[in-house]
């Protein structure tokens, strides 16, 4: 699947945040539970972040042009890390209106149809929730993915809403209204702050995982066996896409066309291994001691 046509998940996305603000804004018109406010706040966050995802999806389908030789798939890491941030405003908000309803509780309205119509909304976003998912680890797209786990986030703490306004209901305590509210705050910035924290490892070209890596270095072990070797082994990700470098030490005597056709073959080995991976080998004479001085990044 072309990198542009993830857009309409973004669009799925921006559909399910405005049916879920008018669902949830209706069923906090109705009982007046600042939980339930809680909840139709962070709806207005979907939607940014979706709207946001929207525009960096396209950016980072951009081909690579005269100022972006490795493309734009950075950007699906501004719209995670923005995402991340807006989530923690959305924490900021629901605790400021929160903490009034503790000191002064307040009788909840129509629970019964306003806890309906809040279950409604969270059934949309859990559907939405786990296609988001889906796309995300299919395509690999951290843009997606976070906007998923935003989803399924709203999930549970509309679950936890719910009940507890029906547990206001029951026990009659009013105060655990805006108690859960703050527990929904609380429980949001951390997955805000955990979404920043990805971004910032993505545009600091952190390492691939572990288990690429690994197949990466199990695959340049292997041909160890032929007389060869490597260093300099560098990786990072930009979006979707793998960058990998190497040094392939090989023998003084071999031809230009013997190293570089091992090297083709190596280079084509770990392209089928690790999915989206641009792969640059860098052909060096084994036995000179000047082959060894490039190892590190600032030679």
């Amino acid at each position: 699947m072309k990198r542009d046509s993830l857009t309409r998940y973004a669009w799925l996305s921006i559909a399910a945040a405005i049916t879920t603000i008018l669902l949830k804004g209706t069923a906090w018109w109705l009982t007046d539970s600042v939980g339930l406010l809680s909840d139709a706040l962070e709806s207005f966050v979907n939607l940014g972040a979706a709207m946001l995802a929207l525009w960096l999806l396209k950016v980072a389908a951009q081909p690579p042009d005269a100022e972006h030789h490795h493309g734009h798939g950075n950007a699906e890491y501004f719209a995670s890390g923005a995402e991340g941030a807006l989530i923690l405003l959305a924490a900021v908000t629901i605790a400021v209106s929160a903490t009034p309803r503790l000191l002064e509780p307040k009788m909840l309205d129509h629970v019964s149809w306003g806890l309906l119509v809040s279950v409604a909304a969270s059934v949309v976003n859990l559907v939405v929730a786990q296609i988001l998912l889906r796309a995300g680890k299919r395509y690999d797209s951290i843009t997606l993915e976070a906007d998923g786990t935003h989803l399924m986030t709203d999930v549970w703490t509309s679950v936890g809403v719910i009940v507890a306004v029906a547990a206001v209901v029951l026990t009659g305590w009013l105060r655990l209204d805006p108690l859960i509210a703050l527990a929904v705050a609380a429980y949001i910035a951390w997955t805000g702050i955990d979404l920043i924290r990805r971004s910032v490892n993505g545009l600091m070209d952190h390492a691939l995982p572990a288990e690429e890596a690994n197949k990466i270095t199990a695959i340049l072990n292997h041909y160890r066996t032929q007389g060869v070797d490597y260093h300099a082994l560098r990786t990072r990700q930009s979006g979707h896409r793998r960058f990998v470098s190497f040094h392939l030490l090989v023998p003084g005597a071999w031809s230009v066309e013997q190293g570089h056709t091992l090297l083709d073959e190596i280079e084509t080995t770990i392209r089928a291994a690790v999915a989206h991976a641009n792969v640059l080998g860098h052909l060096e004479p084994i036995e000179h001691g000047s082959s060894y001085d490039d190892v590190e990044l600032d030679r």
